[in-house]
C-alpha cells in the first residue's frame, strides 16, 4: 500500500497521532461538518481542493480541504458516530489518498500502518487476496489499544507544551521530545469542548506483543526475509518504493520491522509477479520460464539443424556467398520454421477447446440476462428474442487471432460453437455466426474482406425443396 505520513495534529482531533505535534484547526470548519470542509477549498483558486464522502457501512463520513493560509497543507478529516474523528493536518498531495484508503475500514493508523476498525487492530495490508481483491486482513497477536487516559503521566506538564500555527509549521522540524506534555496541553483542550469522546476512548497507540524490541529486525533481517540483499532493500528505501512497508520503529536513528510484518512482506513478494516468475523460472541464462525454455531450445536446435546441417545452407557462410539476398533467404527459411510450428507453441486443439468454452460462457450469460428482461410485466412477449448475444471483447480478440492464425481449426470449432449453441438454446445458426462475426470486426484485426470470407464459408447450405 502507498505510505502517506502525516504531519501533525489538528488539536480537534480524538485520536492523536504519538509523537506528532498539535496545530491549531480552529479555521477549519470542524464542527459544521463534511460540505463545510470541503467547501474550504473547492474551486477556490488554483492549487487548492476539497472533497467529502459519506461512508456508508458506518454512517461516518470522510473528508478534506487544501488548507487556506497555507496551500502546501491540507487537512484530512475521518469521522466515525461511534468512535468520534481524527484530524491529521497532511501535505496538501496527500490528503485525497489518505481519502481514498479511509473508504475502507481503517479508522486510524499507528505503528507504521498497524490499523484499527474501531473493535481489532491488524498488521498493515501486504498481501493481496485475488478473490476478495483486497489485502488480506491479518489480526496483529494480543492487541490492546492504548487510549489517552492510559498514556497521561501525573509528571507531564501542559504549561510546557506549545500549540502550533499552520502559517509557521516547519514540516522539516524533528518531533517533539516531550510529547507527554503536548498530549497533556491536548487532554486539557479537549475536555473544554462539548460532547467530545471521554480521554478512555481517545486512542493514541496500540501494544501488541508483535511490537516489543525482541520481535524487531533491522535492514540486513529484513532483507534476508525477502531474499534481496541489505543494498537492495535500502535502494528500495530510499526511491520509496510502496511495496516495502513502512518500519514500526526508529531505534538510534535506524529502521526497525515488526518480524511479523517482515514476514508479511516476504510472502508478498513470493507472489507477486516476480515471485511467481521466479517460482516457475527454469534457472537458466536468460531467465526464462520453463515453457519459454523449451520453445527456445526446441527452435534452436531446428535453426541448427538449418543453418549447419544443410549443406546448401552451411555453404552460404563462405565469404562470396555472404550478401543481402542469401541472408533474406535464410531468414525466411527460419521465419518459415517459426510460423509452421505455431501448433507446437499453442497447441490448436487446446485453443479450439478453450475459445468455444468462452464463447459459450458468454452466451450464457447474454441469455440469462434476456430472461430476466422478458420476465418483467412490460417485456413479456410470445416471441423469443435472441439479438442480444454477445462475445465480451478478450473472448474476440482471442477467437479473431484463432481465425488469423488457424483458420481451419477455428472453422471447426465454431462449427462446434453453432451446433452446441443450438443443442443447448435453440439459437439459429445464422444467430450465432452474426454476433462471433461483428464481434471479430469490432475487437480483432481480420479484414473485412477476409471476415465476410471466412464466415461465409460457415454458413449452413441452404436446404433444397
Amino acid at each position: 500500500m502507498t505510505h502517506h505520513q502525516a504531519l501533525a495534529n489538528g488539536l480537534s482531533t480524538d485520536h492523536p497521532v504519538p509523537g506528532l505535534p498539535f496545530v491549531d484547526d480552529s479555521h477549519i470548519p470542524l464542527d459544521k461538518g463534511p460540505e463545510a470542509i470541503e467547501a474550504v477549498g473547492r474551486n477556490k483558486a488554483d492549487g487548492m481542493w476539497g472533497r467529502y464522502d459519506h461512508h456508508r457501512p458506518s454512517g461516518g463520513w470522510r473528508a478534506f480541504t487544501t488548507d487556506p493560509l497555507d496551500n502546501s497543507l491540507g487537512w484530512s478529516v475521518r469521522y466515525h458516530p461511534e468512535h468520534g474523528r481524527t484530524v491529521l493536518l497532511m501535505r496538501d498531495d496527500d490528503t485525497s489518498a489518505l481519502h481514498s484508503i479511509w473508504d475502507g475500514e481503517q479508522l486510524l493508523f499507528r505503528a507504521g500502518g498497524y490499523w484499527w476498525d474501531g473493535t481489532t487492530w491488524y498488521r498493515p495490508g501486504q498481501v493481496w487476496d485475488p478473490v476478495e481483491q483486497d489485502y488480506e486482513k491479518r489480526k496483529a497477536r494480543a492487541a490492546v489499544t492504548v487510549s489517552a487516559a492510559d498514556m497521561l503521566d501525573s509528571r507531564a506538564d501542559a504549561a510546557r507544551a506549545c500549540l502550533g500555527k499552520v502559517l509557521t509549521f516547519d514540516v522539516q522540524a524533528p518531533a517533539p521530545e516531550n510529547w507527554g506534555d503536548h498530549l497533556a496541553l491536548w487532554a486539557a483542550r479537549h475536555q473544554e469542548r462539548e460532547g467530545v469522546l471521554p480521554l478512555e476512548k481517545c486512542v493514541v497507540d496500540v501494544a501488541t506483543p508483535e511490537l516489543t524490541g525482541a520481535q524487531l529486525i533491522g535492514v540486513p533481517e529484513m532483507a534476508e526475509l525477502g531474499g534481496i540483499t541489505a543494498s537492495t532493500l535500502r535502494a528500495y528505501i530510499s526511491r520509496s518504493n510502496s511495496e516495502v512497508p513502512q518500519p514500526q520503529a526508529s531505534v538510534g536513528g535506524r529502521d526497525q520491522w515488526a518480524r511479523a510484518v517482515a514476514d508479511d512482506w516476504a510472502e508478498a513478494r513470493r507472489r507477486s509477479r516476480e515471485g511467481v516468475r521466479a517460482a516457475m523460472s527454469a534457472d537458466d541464462r536468460h531467465d526464462l520460464s520453463r515453457g519459454a525454455t523449451e520453445i527456445r531450445d526446441r527452435f534452436a536446435a531446428d535453426f541448427q539443424d538449418t543453418l549447419w546441417g544443410r549443406p546448401d545452407v552451411r555453404k552460404r557462410w563462405i565469404l562470396r556467398a555472404r550478401n543481402e539476398n542469401s541472408v533474406r533467404e535464410i531468414s525466411d527459411t527460419l521465419a518459415w520454421n517459426v510460423a509452421s510450428s505455431l501448433d507446437r507453441i499453442l497447441p490448436t486443439h487446446l485453443l479450439g477447446h478453450t475459445v468455444q468454452s468462452a464463447v459459450l460462457h458468454d452466451f450464457a450469460d447474454a441469455i440469462d440476462l434476456n430472461r430476466e428482461v422478458e420476465a418483467r410485466p412490460e417485456k413479456r412477449s410470445e416471441e423469443k428474442d435472441w439479438l442480444h448475444l454477445w462475445v465480451s471483447r478478450p473472448v474476440a480478440a482471442m477467437l479473431d487471432w484463432f481465425i488469423r492464425h488457424h483458420p481451419e481449426s477455428a472453422h471447426h470449432y465454431i462449427g462446434e460453437i453453432t451446433r452446441e449453441a443450438h443443442t443447448r438454446w435453440e439459437i439459429p445458426a445464422e444467430d450465432t455466426l452474426y454476433t462471433l462475426h461483428q464481434a471479430v470486426a469490432l475487437d480483432g484485426k481480420l479484414s473485412e474482406e477476409d471476415g465476410e470470407a471466412f464466415f461465409a464459408l460457415l454458413t449452413p447450405p441452404a436446404k433444397s425443396d
